[in-house]
């Protein structure tokens, strides 16, 4: 076989493997170094660069069995373990996202272990899971952002092989999962790949470190390959791409659409859907627009806009970015148009920020939500919604992210109210790293005005011990589980209400209304779906709303409305309660 590298920095590179002389490989055009070497599954290697004797791991490792300082393991997939032939994938279209990390998903940590529980979301009404980073990166713990090694799957979690068995269980329980990869920039320890050729931009910067350096066409490939690798050799249904608004990306096809191209090509090949689902920050509906006009024609985008106005409307917080979507017309705008800003002023940035979405571009390409990782994570003590909110208030919370116009996305434990916290944590083993990016992380805090002394120590194993679900809030017989169940099957109910009622997952931005009052006490909303109106009343006074002559209560987040007509065009919706009313199916 012929193994290769792309070092056009080096002067020289040879192939290391133990008890074996080192092999010198030969160059070609383009600094692509190579030679003739047979690698059984599971044989370490690396590269010896230039006149140094330090091994580097290969940029394109699939495994890195002693951390990514160390050799990598060569990797061959057994096709035996496949047992998902007849997967025909499932469309993002009406689907019900489950994001989950695998580290903190169970008490194991480990993909076997997060496929055990897949009955769990199933019974959910789940669709499509979406991992957290799985990618190399240094220590045994992490949220899987600083990732080095693009190409591996953490051995923690259990390698490539876990990966394989994890997927396949997945399509045998009829979901689909989506991988989260981070292309905007690497971690800070274990990078090596700068070593081997000009993959960062010396003199550009973003949040997180050195960019990209998207110029380079190798690099460009390295990406692509490493998304057709993901969706492939695993089977994947689908990318979630971090943070695109980071890519900076000056060419004449941009990385966005190239990917896109990649993956809709793959897609005809293999004769199944695979979605690309952008995080950006930009609020511009380019990256979902069809590349027939001039868009890049991903999948679909996050809506930070759509978290924001739910998170104010439920906690009243006005702090930070969430100031804007204090105005009473936040949270309707988001239901009928998608993004607040769209063209708007940000106060948060000082600057008019967005663009409208057109009305023909179907909803369901704005993956909504009231908690992900990163607005519970990147909050001082990663609390979730359990920590500040009643039971009422969770329902409601339930109620929008599951009748809302987008594809709707849940954080993991959220379906139960989990009270375990979700922070920021880390497991460098490097003392001066570990301490940077805790006083980085506390001077963070102490700018936006959360008290310092809050911020536990991302480096602390405890950190991480926190943030693992537990399973008992809903496995166990006692009586503290009851409350916990109870949210769970108004997830499972409104999950199902989803799949039966086709105003739901209507993609059409015109089937869509949305109005709201200030009352004595708080809040109302009145959000149409076609037929069926969704009333929020968070406020401290009963609401008797006007309703159709032929409407019935589908769905009330308080058990004592149940589900019946409206009397005479009216129904009372309590306090803090939502409710969800339309003609029955006939």
């Amino acid at each position: 076989m012929s193994v290769e590298v792309w070092a056009p920095r080096a002067q020289r590179v040879r192939l290391r493997r133990p008890d074996t002389d080192d092999v010198e490989l030969a160059v070609r055009d383009g600094g692509w170094w190579t030679a003739d070497v047979d690698l059984a599954d599971g044989d370490r290697y690396g590269f010896v660069l230039g006149d140094s004797e330090a091994l580097r791991p290969d940029p394109r490792s699939r495994r890195q069995p002693d951390g990514v300082h160390a050799a990598s393991a060569h990797v061959e997939l057994d096709p035996a373990v496949w047992t998902d032939a007849a997967w025909t994938g499932r469309q993002l279209a009406g689907g019900l996202v489950y994001e989950l990390h695998v580290g903190t998903f169970t008490p194991e940590g480990t993909l076997d272990a997060a496929a055990a529980r897949l009955d769990h979301l199933v019974q959910l009404g789940v669709t499509h899971i979406e991992l957290l980073p799985v990618n190399g990166f240094n220590g045994v713990h992490n949220w899987g952002y600083d990732g080095v090694l693009w190409y591996t799957v953490h051995e923690a979690y259990g390698g490539p092989a876990g990966y394989q068995r994890f997927v396949d269980a997945a399509h045998a329980a009829g979901l689909a999962v989506i991988q989260d990869v981070v292309y905007n920039h690497l971690g800070p320890s274990g990078n090596y790949l700068p070593e081997f050729g000009p993959y960062l931009r010396d003199a550009s910067r973003n949040t997180w470190g050195l960019s990209v350096d998207l110029d380079q066409p190798e690099v460009r490939e390295y990406i692509v390959q490493n998304a057709l690798m993901w969706l492939r050799d695993y089977h994947v249904d689908g990318l979630r791409l971090d943070a695109v608004h980071a890519l900076h990306d000056e060419g004449p096809v941009h990385i966005l659409r190239e990917l896109a191209e990649a993956a809709d090509a793959l897609s005809a090949h293999l004769g199944r859907p695979l979605s690309l689902i952008a995080e950006s920050d930009l609020n511009d509906p380019k990256l979902i627009l069809p590349r027939e006009a001039a868009g890049y024609g991903l999948a679909a985008q996050w809506s930070d806009d759509w978290h924001h106005a739910v998170h104010v409307a439920l906690t009243g917080e006005t702090s930070g970015y969430y100031a804007d979507f204090a105005a009473l017309e936040a949270l309707p705008k988001v239901w009928t148009r998608g993004f607040f800003h769209d063209g708007t002023h940000s106060s948060f940035r000082g600057r008019d920020h967005g663009h409208p979405i057109p009305a023909e571009v179907p909803a369901w390409r704005l993956v909504t939500f009231a908690q992900d990782h990163d607005q519970i994570g990147n909050r001082a003590t990663g609390d979730r919604l359990t920590a500040t909110l009643s039971p009422e208030r969770l329902a409601i919370a339930a109620v929008l992210t599951l009748t809302a116009p987008g594809t709707p996305m849940l954080f993991m434990g959220e379906e139960w109210g989990a009270t375990t916290p979700w922070q920021f944590f880390t497991s460098h083993p490097e003392d001066w790293l570990a301490e940077a990016t805790a006083k980085g992380r506390t001077e963070e805090f102490a700018r936006m005005g959360w008290d310092e002394s809050l911020v536990p120590h991302p480096n602390d194993p405890a950190t991480f011990e926190r943030s693992k679900l537990d399973w008992s809030e809903i496995d166990a017989d006692a009586g503290a589980a009851a409350p916990h169940r109870r949210l769970l099957q108004l997830y499972r109910d409104l999950a199902r209400l989803r799949r039966d009622r086709p105003e739901l997952t209507d993609p059409a931005f015109g089937s869509l209304s949305a109005d709201a009052v200030e009352v004595d006490g708080g809040r109302r909303f009145r959000l149409g779906r076609g037929a069926l109106t969704v009333l929020v009343n968070i406020s401290e006074h009963e609401w008797h709303a006007s309703a159709g002559l032929d409407d019935t209560v589908l769905l009330s987040t308080d058990t004592a409305a149940g589900t019946r007509p409206a009397a005479a065009g009216v129904v009372a919706v309590a306090p803090d309660t939502a409710m969800v009313i339309g003609p029955p199916l006939h």
